[in-house]
Parts: C-alpha cells; sequence; structure tokens
C-alpha cells in the first residue's frame, strides 16, 4: 500500500470504518469484489476478502441483512446483536488496511488506525441502532424501509468517493457524522421519553 498517498489512505481508512458500522457484509463484499478484479490493490491485512470463500460468505450474509433492515423490530434485533460485531470489525478492517504501512511505526499506527476505525463503525452504528428503534414505535413501515435503503445507497457511494474523488468524500463524512451525532441525541430523548410515558401509572 506504499502507492497509496497520505490523502487516498485516510478516507478509504475512514471510509471503511464508517461503512462498517451501517453494512459490514456489504462493506466486506464490495472491497472483496474490487480486490478480486484488480481494480484496487488490496494491502496484504485485507487480501483475504478477496477469497471466493469469503466473498461467498459475505454475499450471503449481505442478502440475509438487506432483507432483515427492512423489517420493523426485525431490524433493531439484528442491530441489537451486530453491536458485537460491526464495532470490532470496523476496527480490524481499518486495521488490516494500514498494517505495514508506516514502516518503523506501523504498529503503532495499526492501533491508532483501529481505534479510529472502531469508533467510526460505532458512531454509526449507534446512530443507525438509535434512529431505527425511534421509527420502529410508528406503525407504518415505509419510513423503516426508506432509511434502510438509505443506507443500501449510502456505503457504496462512500466507499467509491474514497477511492475516486477523496477531497469530496472528507466534506461529505464529516457531514453524515454530524447528522448521525444529531440523530443520537435526538433519538436518546425520544425513546427516554416514550421509556418514561410507558412506565407511568395510567390514572385511576
Amino acid at each position: 500500500m506504499n502507492h497509496l498517498d497520505a490523502v487516498h489512505l485516510l478516507a478509504l481508512a475512514a471510509a471503511l470504518g464508517w461503512a462498517s458500522g451501517l453494512r459490514l457484509y456489504l462493506t466486506v463484499l464490495l472491497v472483496g469484489i474490487a480486490g478480486h478484479w484488480g481494480w484496487i490493490a488490496l494491502p496484504p491485512g485485507l487480501q483475504v476478502l478477496a477469497s471466493p470463500l469469503v466473498m461467498t460468505c459475505a454475499a450471503a450474509l449481505a442478502v440475509v441483512e438487506f432483507l432483515a433492515d427492512k423489517v420493523p423490530l426485525v431490524d433493531s434485533a439484528w442491530d441489537g446483536l451486530h453491536t458485537l460485531v460491526r464495532i470490532p470489525a470496523g476496527a480490524a478492517l481499518v486495521a488490516g488496511l494500514v498494517s505495514g504501512w508506516a514502516g518503523d511505526h506501523g504498529e503503532a499506527w495499526t492501533v491508532v488506525a483501529a481505534l479510529i476505525g472502531g469508533g467510526l463503525a460505532a458512531t454509526a452504528h449507534a446512530a443507525k441502532a438509535s434512529t431505527r428503534a425511534a421509527v420502529n414505535a410508528s406503525p407504518e413501515p415505509f419510513s423503516n424501509i426508506g432509511l434502510s435503503l438509505l443506507g443500501d445507497v449510502a456505503v457504496p457511494t462512500m466507499l467509491w468517493l474514497a477511492w475516486a474523488h477523496p477531497l469530496i468524500f472528507f466534506p461529505l463524512l464529516a457531514l453524515a457524522l454530524a447528522v448521525m451525532a444529531t440523530l443520537i441525541w435526538l433519538c436518546f430523548k425520544f425513546l427516554r421519553a416514550l421509556l418514561r410515558r410507558v412506565r407511568r401509572p395510567s390514572p385511576a
């Protein structure tokens, strides 16, 4: 990965971490396809993603996630289960991207990359899970499906921008993180108020 300049490396690292928090299996699949067909040169730490076995498993899980994410309550259960999966996976993907890139300081940068990747994955996952939990309080399913389709489109778009147009990617990522932080705060307030209302005893 020494042929990658710092801007591209940072953009790809940020994109992998962020995308893992939203669509982990789709992210793994897309990176694997890009490496398998030679569209990008995968670093040693990510070359396993181009394995046909890994791509097949990622594709199957991506289809399951695509369907589960469209069903109210099922999506929240899926998100809850993947709290233990998306964050460490995002950290591992970003660490794999930068491993061996910084020479003598490679191990230190790998740890830093893992922390950043895990943080971005955690932010994206928290925003997704809290938003969908809040939306599930509504009886209509269309907003749920709309949000899910938005995630389906956002992940490949941001991964492509990180590779092809990193200077466009960075401000869009900053905007996405700001929106996500706001959504986490608003959804937390909404869910806390909802829980208080449910726990409040009804008048006799």
